[in-house]
């Protein structure tokens, strides 16, 4: 590099090896979302063997997509600690591990734990990192990467709902969770694949051994503290009050609580946790209730298949569609929409009491699924920005985490009490209508109140008046600074924090 670009790092390569990095994210995100999916093809027979009901078997995917969802903030830490590699690999072991001790499980309450939890946070730790890794190679063509690696959802679930019938058929629900718990260790080889971008840091380090210990002080009180954290080097000069507010600072890097008084949020966070509450019951037991209307097995699983294959085309078509000029303003309305048409498709599901019905049903509602994941996450930093966006992920997570955790359950004991899958279909789509709904209307009221302080401001900045009041206040500021010192000084405060940021970043 150019001597004055010696200290800096590399910026992302945008390609490369960044293209094996998307593969391994391939994988690890496509078994992190579809595998608890594809397991409803065995509740039907682990449900006669151990003579459970449909909500006692329910509980199974719950608990493992509530675990995948609640642990993303220890993966989040995880990450920042060891990086995206042995995180990933830990989680595909912790995978493997868990599915082949479910296959010796001897009771339900151990399903509960080997596949809910242990495979579940397994999952949770091949997730994040995923999403974290491509961030770093890729800036320019992020969004073509990201594209590439979430497709790994439909993708597996489309190979794994027939793969999974078919290992059933020949080995049974043990035998088969033994070879599933194998296939999963090759997260492993995935998390392998996640070469971490070291080569700055290597440069950094070997001009500040020059330069010395003074220049290091200098540098580093002009760089920021991550800097000296990345240099390995202490500082000898901080004081136990900076390292009570370093701490605070990483607790507040993960979980920002300053963003439930972020209007925005509060509306997206409100509708998803009523959303979720009917979000995957339709696709847990969309298998057994084909098999329960007398379809045989493999037709059963082909609807998880369909059902991938739209999801699969869906996804990127609503991102082009979102991102045009028309709808990308406005994209919460869109989003609102989509839930709504989810809910819509469940609620007309009952009259498809065919398979021509079923497979109608399967291709709307994976245009639906399509349409609602792919916008989860860009609505979401729509509202709350770039910076914020990776507190608002762990904050939002947890919240879900337990309404995802119930919603499968809950449908059924509808099941159980009526002996019949309608009434799970009509909850869920109920729910998810009124989710829809309640996020059109508030988004509306959030629009119209954004609109309105976008004009106060700008009233405020043509105003010559009240331009020449805050000049007169910063110099009445520097005189009677005793007096209004105190008040002034939270802001103060606050200012400097941002700024600090910034150059931190």
């Amino acid at each position: 590099p150019a001597p004055a670009e010696a200290g800096r790092a590399p910026g992302p390569p945008d390609g490369g090896w960044g293209w094996v990095v998307v593969f391994g994210a391939f994988v690890s995100i496509g078994f992190a979302y579809a595998f608890p999916k594809g397991l409803a093809i065995f509740f039907k027979e682990i449900q006669d063997f151990f003579g459970t009901s449909y909500s006692e078997i329910a509980w199974v995917s719950s608990i493992m997509l509530a675990t995948t969802y609640g642990a993303g903030p220890i993966s989040s830490i995880l990450v920042n600690r060891y990086g995206s590699r042995p995180v990933v690999m830990f989680g595909g072991l912790l995978c493997g591990v868990g599915m082949i001790s479910a296959a010796f499980c001897t009771s339900i309450l151990q399903l509960y734990i080997c596949v809910g939890f242990i495979t579940g946070f397994g999952l949770a730790l091949n997730l994040q990192p995923s999403v974290i890794i491509i961030g770093k190679y890729f800036l320019k063509r992020r969004p073509i990467a990201n594209g590439l690696a979430m497709a790994g959802s439909p993708v597996m679930l489309c190979t794994l709902a027939p793969l999974n019938q078919f290992l059933f058929d020949n080995f049974g629900w043990r035998g088969s969770f033994l070879i599933l718990g194998a296939i999963l260790l090759n997260c492993c080889v995935a998390g392998a694949l996640f070469r971490p971008i070291g080569a700055g840091t290597a440069l950094v380090k070997t001009q500040v051994a020059e330069e010395g210990k003074d220049a290091l002080k200098g540098k580093i009180a002009e760089d920021g503290k991550e800097m000296s954290s990345a240099l390995n080097v202490p500082m000898e000069s901080e004081t136990e009050e900076e390292g009570g507010k370093d701490c605070f600072e990483k607790i507040n890097q993960y979980l920002d609580f300053s963003l439930f008084k972020h209007r925005g949020f509060l509306i997206y966070l409100i509708g998803n946790v009523l959303m979720f509450l009917g979000f995957f019951a339709p696709i847990v037991f969309l298998a057994p209730y084909a098999k329960h209307t007398g379809i045989d097995e493999y037709s059963a699983a082909f609807l998880l298949s369909i059902l991938a294959i739209v999801d699969m085309v869906a996804r990127p078509t609503t991102g082009i569609v979102a991102n045009s000029r028309w709808v990308r303003p406005r994209i919460q309305y869109f989003f609102s929409f989509a839930i709504a048409f989810n809910g819509a498709c469940h609620l007309l599901c009952p009259l498809a009491s065919s398979y021509t019905g079923l497979v109608v049903y399967s291709s709307f509602f994976g245009l639906a699924f399509g349409m609602v994941c792919a916008m989860l996450f860009e609505t979401l930093m729509d509202l709350v920005g770039a910076a914020r966006f990776t507190s608002a992920v762990g904050l939002v997570t947890i919240a879900e985490c337990c309404t995802i955790l119930l919603g499968p359950p809950i449908g059924g004991i509808l099941i159980d009490t009526f002996g019949d899958y309608k009434y799970m279909f009509i909850k869920c789509g109920a729910v998810m209508v009124l989710a829809g709904t309640f996020l059109f209307i508030m988004n509306y009221y959030n629009y119209r109140m954004l609109a309105k302080e976008e004009k106060e401001r700008k009233t405020k900045e043509e105003d010559p008046k009240s331009v020449r009041t805050e000049n007169e206040g910063r110099k009445n500021w520097n005189k009677d600074s005793t007096q209004d010192g105190p008040e002034l000084e939270p802001l103060k405060e606050e200012g400097g924090g941002v700024k600090k940021e910034m150059n931190g970043t």
